[in-house]
């Protein structure tokens, strides 16, 4: 006569139960395996390419050199803005720590030819531009890269 107790291949109901939960944890935790923390949204930045973008450039070599910009300005198109973010992840669902913010800008006259560059990010709160090492006055251009920088996780 067979008792209750046994299930496959001879093995008790619970050491089975037992080995399926033990594989399924397994199988959930292997995704784990390999998570590096590292977050990189937006313009993934190099700076060997940053440098081959000059005052008096066109246009088209900015979009050969850097390709399509993160966002372009509203009012005619005048400055391209590469935006992106880096962040770390000790676990793969907990708040991401923003380690670096940048908006990487090229300013075109009316000849879309480079007229100035600026290379924004935050420092001490404050966004900070790291070509011209200013801090941008209250204006329209100010606003922009603010907001910005404020929304970038939105994304």
């Amino acid at each position: 006569m067979r008792t209750s107790k046994t299930s496959i291949a001879g093995f008790s109901r619970a050491s089975v139960a037992k080995l399926a939960f033990a594989a399924l944890l397994s199988l959930s935790l292997g995704g784990c395996l390999g998570y590096d923390g590292e977050l990189q949204h937006g313009y993934v930045a190099d700076e060997r390419l940053l440098e081959q973008v000059k005052v008096g450039s066109s246009a088209e070599q900015v979009l050969v050199v850097l390709g399509t910009p993160s966002t372009t300005s509203t009012v005619g198109g005048s400055a391209w803005y590469y935006i992106s973010q880096r962040a770390t992840q000790t676990l793969a669902f907990q708040q991401p720590n923003i380690v670096e913010r940048r908006i990487f800008s090229v300013y075109f006259d009316k000849n879309k030819k480079v007229e100035r560059i600026a290379n924004y990010g935050l420092q001490d709160g404050q966004v900070f531009d790291f070509v011209s090492r200013t801090t941008p006055t209250a204006g329209a251009e100010s606003s922009f890269i603010s907001n910005a920088m404020k929304n970038l996780l939105r994304f």
